[in-house]
């Protein structure tokens, strides 16, 4: 999956790996067409993103970001960094905060993979959703700006701003499980029971509000940049799951930490909602569907947490193998694999375990 989240600061981009490295010269000569190329032209890589390889490139003046597919085998339907552009292009006519997009290449002559280049943009970035460093009042403000800002994209008009061919309205639920079987199939490695469990019981229990929406696919507070001096949503990032979807799809993903301790970014579990600032699971419920005009609470809520963190597992178990196979971006991808984690915590928030 991917991680954007270094882009907020260049301080995160070093060497270019080894399994990473592009022809500098041709990438320049085609970028003279799209952006301003100055005398010096310097490529530097992200040190997360275990999906898509992410570059910083410092040339004219100026910084941009550059995501390309990873080189070897790659999943059906994963790394397309097409969509990406696409979906940040349209919405860069609408009130959701994405950066400029400024070119898609998909010829791999450039740089053996498809591309985008967009604008680097400078501001904050939280990967412990608990906002330690910050006072009660900012966490309340930067809660309630994610809030906002997922209600304004499941307001989007899709079809009005381009995107009425960026997925099938409908039956989003059924699609996406039946994907992710099929995601995690291709890429296991060992027999993990809970994921055998939801594997069966999904399919089963969809419910029956079939809404449709632009939907994100991962969104949460680390995919964003705060604007540096302000509690404000500068710019969502890291659209490579996005689809024309179910909007409580990304509703339930963003509060997966409300019920669970992710190993490597932490979670809301133990928080104390009335002394941190950071408002209760409940209370950013109600938030969202006073925004989007939905009624509290929602049927079936479980279930959206539950397939978001059963997609998640999918999704961990293919950067698992991808490590192991030694083609994922992020240089430590195969050293642990948080699919049973995921998977348990899912079977246990459905009760069928």
């Amino acid at each position: 999956m991917a991680e954007m989240g270094a882009l907020a600061s260049d301080a995160n981009a070093g060497a270019v790996r080894a399994a990473h490295k592009i022809d500098e010269a041709k990438l320049r000569d085609y970028l003279k067409d799209h952006i301003e190329v100055g005398a010096s032209f310097e490529v530097r890589q992200f040190s997360g993103g275990q999906s898509n390889p992410t570059y910083l490139i410092e040339t004219g003046g100026r910084k941009y970001v550059m995501r390309k597919k990873p080189p070897g085998k790659l999943l059906k339907s994963a790394h397309q960094v097409d969509r990406e552009y696409k979906i940040m292009k349209a919405l860069g006519a609408t009130d959701v905060p994405v950066p400029t997009m400024r070119v898609l290449c998909q010829d791999e002559e450039i740089v053996g993979t498809d591309f985008y280049v967009m604008d680097f943009l400078s501001g904050r970035i939280f990967r412990d959703p608990t906002l330690p460093e910050l006072a009660p009042a900012e966490r309340t403000a930067i809660y309630d700006a994610m809030n906002e800002t997922m209600a304004k994209l499941h307001k989007v008009d899709f079809a009005a701003v381009g995107l009425g061919d960026f997925g099938r309205p409908g039956n989003y639920f059924d699609r996406q499980i039946s994907r992710w079987i099929t995601q995690y199939r291709g890429a296991q490695t060992d027999e993990i029971p809970a994921m055998e469990e939801l594997i069966k019981w999904m399919p089963d229990h969809i419910p029956p509000d079939d809404s449709v929406s632009i939907a994100h696919g991962d969104y949460r507070l680390e995919n964003m940049i705060i604007k540096a001096d302000r509690p404000e949503v500068l710019a969502v990032l890291d659209w490579e799951l996005s689809t024309i979807g179910h909007p409580l799809a990304d509703a339930g993903y963003n509060c997966m930490g409300y019920r669970l301790i992710n190993p490597r970014q932490g979670g809301l579990v133990n928080t104390d909602f009335a002394v941190s600032g950071i408002p209760s699971e409940e209370a950013y419920v109600r938030a969202y569907c006073a925004r989007t005009g939905r009624s509290f609470p929602i049927p079936d809520w479980e279930f959206y947490i539950a397939f978001s963190v059963f997609r998640l597992a999918s999704i961990s178990q293919g950067v698992y193998k991808r490590g192991l196979d030694g083609n994922a971006s992020s240089e430590n991808a195969g050293l642990s694999n948080s699919c049973e984690f995921l998977a348990e915590n899912a079977a246990r928030m459905v009760k069928i375990r």
